[in-house]
């Protein structure tokens, strides 16, 4: 994985104290969140800020979370080993850009060709997930909560027009997770880029396309200004979770009535921010097609089915060179498969009935 931003400063033993521990005022809790996000970023760097806002609500004011955007206290890439090693108590970010340490790590965002929003809290709530994803984080000393979802994401900004597999060789794109080694196998140069650094790179050319979220962060981000056609759908993220960790130490601090606290904080987020992305994608779309002329496009059949077939290749791979990850695989497919066929028979006939009456 590409990791740009480094923890700067604080490998020195005077900073790291300073920041070992929850700090404590009056008998308040006051906590260190860092995030993956820029600050105040649309949705992704909303939902922590609304998560701290809960928790104080909730607690009345007990427990405080100060959130650090990317970079501000360390860099995207390394919140998670911030927050394992106590130099911060919490993070809110995307469980696959740890994929470094886990393959399994990416099951709990989003795998291509995998779960929707709803199937993927499904399987963590009821499937096994959670019982998986906090084995696995407990490695690291943490344990995690889904606290955000995007829904659908699209295929990503394109500097020239896909029509068929050739396009992809040697095109350098922005797509972090196992999409991206979907796109090395077709030939292109994919890359994991923490958000900030996305538009930079694509108006110098240092990327020829990327994949970010979806018509509201990407207007956000103004996207439309560097790359003429927009392609649907996301493959590689049909349902990206996000995630709150919290460091086991801190967690086992608190009593119960505040992890449950800080459990439903996640939980309502999740909920709300799923919500938020689903209306605001719609008309952030409308926007980009009808004021900024923007050439919505869709992936081939044919490009679909490389993909496909070169996703089921990449995750059997994945599962096989590791004994953990395998054992989430099974899990996963075996909740989606459940999942896929109550939705055959309610919302894909319905939705598809809805269309043509």
């Amino acid at each position: 994985m590409d990791r740009r931003a480094v923890i700067g400063g604080l490998a020195t033993g005077t900073a790291a104290s300073a920041f070992s521990a929850p700090a404590y005022a009056q008998g308040k809790r006051r906590l260190k969140m860092v995030t993956t996000w820029p600050k105040n970023f649309p949705g992704l760097g909303t939902a922590p800020e609304n998560i701290a806002k809960r928790v104080s609500a909730m607690t009345d004011s007990q427990i405080e979370i100060k959130i650090y955007a990317a970079g501000e206290l360390v860099g995207a890439f390394e919140s998670l080993d911030a927050v394992s090693t106590g130099t911060a108590d919490m993070y809110n970010g995307a469980e696959y850009y740890w994929q470094g340490k886990s393959t399994a790590f990416n099951f709990f965002t989003a795998v291509p060709f995998g779960m929707t929003a709803q199937e993927l809290n499904a399987w963590i709530d009821f499937g096994g997930g959670r019982q998986l994803w906090e084995e696995l984080s407990a490695k690291f000393n943490i344990i995690a909560f889904q606290s955000a979802n995007t829904g659908v994401q699209m295929g990503g900004w394109f500097n020239k027009e896909i029509t068929s597999l050739d396009d992809f060789k040697g095109l350098k794109i922005r797509m972090p997770g196992l999409g991206g080694e979907v796109m090395r196998r077709l030939g292109a140069a994919a890359v994991a880029l923490p958000g900030g650094e996305i538009f930079p790179s694509m108006k110098s050319g240092a990327i020829d396309a990327s994949e970010w979220v979806g018509p509201w962060n990407d207007l956000a981000f103004g996207f439309h200004q560097v790359a003429d056609y927009y392609y649907c759908p996301g493959f590689h993220e049909p349902g990206a979770g996000l995630s709150t960790g919290v460091n086991l130490d801190v967690w086992n601090s608190l009593s119960k009535s505040q992890q449950e606290i800080i459990r439903n904080a996640c939980a309502a987020e999740n909920a709300s921010t799923t919500s938020e992305y689903n209306y605001k994608n719609a008309t952030a779309l409308d926007t980009l097609v009808t004021k900024h002329d923007v050439k919505v496009r869709s992936f081939s059949p044919d490009i679909m089915q490389a993909l496909k077939q070169t996703s089921d290749k990449v995750l059997a791979e994945a599962a096989a060179k590791d004994p953990f990850t395998a054992k989430v695989f099974e899990s996963f497919k075996a909740s989606l498969a459940n999942s896929m066929a109550w939705g055959a028979r309610s919302e894909e006939p319905y939705t598809l009935a809805r269309r043509q009456v």
